[in-house]
């Protein structure tokens, strides 16, 4: 680490206010320890990964993403296939991946186990789907991509509350999808090398996740996911019933959940999903917490495509 840009958001989590503070911060401990270091702001949706680009071009060698999993989804879709390594600072609402990291903590903290680190390549998920408009997107994603009441959820979170009320916002929505929604059913297929190989299931969520711990109180949602895996853990939800995902979701929250016919835990390479014959239901699409559009959607593996900074007490 010799020449490190910080890109963060200023608008990122419950304390925005002390946000040029907390750069601030990282910028002196990471001077000290004779790095250079440069700090650039977001404006609108989608800087962060024209700020990385114009990073990585101009000879960085290491981007920080100081804010949530939405910062650091934005600088990771420069950052695949470079050899340019990435740090994250857990300043927004959701930190998953810095959670995985062992990464929560103050700024100092934070910046100080950096310096420690070890860069290491990683596999990241990519998920191909249709924006708005109808026309075909594609995006990496490092935590989860999902389809169904995850990505509903997503997109109901008015960043304004969510800057007030941080994860309660979460909490009231999550409760709100579970008491209205129908959970409407889609295809996902999965690839003939696949774990059950070749078969076509018909689901109500589907879950893609590459992080070993979320944190908080998901913690270990998919056991065997890691961001060095091949493959992705997918949780996969055969039910309409309010019952069953409640009862699911409070057995995590409990660290007991274990998968049956209603909740499958799968591992593939990739998966296909699509609408059912006849099905006027609209899904959303989600990655990293970014809302993206609809179906039809493929995930897959991008191996050993991005290099992250890991401190050497995690594997994550």
């Amino acid at each position: 680490m010799r020449r490190v840009a910080l890109i963060y958001n200023p608008a990122s989590g419950q304390y925005s206010a002390r946000r040029h503070a907390a750069v601030d911060e990282i910028k002196a401990v990471l001077r000290e320890a004779g790095v250079v270091a440069e700090a650039f702001e977001t404006g609108a949706p989608g800087s962060a990964t024209t700020i990385a680009e114009r990073a990585i071009r101009d000879g960085f060698d290491t981007i920080l993403a100081c804010g949530g999993d939405g910062t650091v989804h934005e600088a990771v879709q420069s950052m695949v296939g470079t050899d340019v390594a990435l740090g994250v600072v857990p300043l927004g609402t959701a930190n998953a991946l810095a959670a995985d990291l062992g990464l929560i903590a103050s700024p100092a903290k934070v910046a100080r186990k950096l310096l420690d680190s070890t860069p290491a390549r990683v596999s990241v998920g990519r998920i191909h789907y249709e924006d708005k408009t109808g026309n075909p997107g594609a995006r990496y994603f490092i935590v989860a991509a999902g389809i169904g009441a995850d990505a509903l959820l997503m997109s109901r979170l008015d960043s304004r509350l969510k800057r007030r009320l941080g994860y309660v916002l979460y909490l009231i929505e999550a409760f709100r999808i579970w008491a209205t929604s129908s959970f409407p059913l889609f295809e996902a297929e999965l690839p003939s090398n696949g774990n059950g190989g070749g078969r076509v299931l018909v689901v109500s969520q589907l879950l893609a996740v590459r992080v070993r711990s979320f944190g908080g109180v998901l913690r270990t949602l998919a056991p065997g996911a890691s961001l060095r895996n091949g493959s992705l853990s997918m949780l996969a939800f055969k039910t309409q019933s309010r019952l069953h995902y409640l009862s699911f979701l409070l057995a995590v929250i409990a660290g007991r959940h274990t998968f049956n016919r209603d909740v499958e835990l799968m591992d593939s390479p990739s998966i296909e999903c699509r609408a059912c014959n006849g099905s006027a239901d609209h899904l959303f699409v989600e990655a990293d917490g970014e809302v993206l559009g609809s179906l039809p959607v493929r995930l897959e593996v991008v191996p050993h495509s991005l290099t992250l900074l890991i401190p050497p007490s995690v594997q994550p």
